[in-house]
């Protein structure tokens, strides 16, 4: 069974201070295209396949999927989403990409493990 990869974009876009607020829709369609390559291949200590799920909220509602990332544009809070994406596919592994404390012991609550953003996040070139 798939791992269920779920990254919260606006915590893992703000754990960097590179001008994302100027364009919080075009920081999570970069930090979607970076994903891209996670789904197939995973991340170091979680292989790949996975299926993974970008949550966005704000300004940044409406980004698209893409082959390999399923965009989730939360209706309201970003972090109630993703307690509910990882709540709702409770029987495969499910991992959070999130620095978010509180996020974080809802999704343990839930036998859900956390990563923090640098596990998503490449170096700047």
């Amino acid at each position: 069974m798939r791992t269920l990869l779920v990254v919260d974009a606006a915590n893992v876009v703000g754990s960097v201070p590179d001008g994302w607020w100027r364009d919080r829709r075009g920081a999570a369609e970069r930090l979607r295209d970076r994903l891209v390559p996670y789904a197939d291949e995973g991340l170091p200590g979680l292989p790949g396949p996975l299926d993974v799920v970008l949550v966005v909220e704000g300004q940044a509602r409406g980004v698209e999927s893409v082959p390999g990332v399923r965009v989730d544009s939360a209706p309201g809070s970003g972090d109630d989403r993703i307690v509910e994406i990882v709540a709702e596919s409770p029987d495969r592994p499910r991992v959070v990409v999130t620095a978010d404390r509180e996020l974080r012991l809802r999704v343990e609550e839930l036998g859900g493990v956390c990563l923090g953003p640098r596990s998503v996040r490449q170096p700047s070139a």
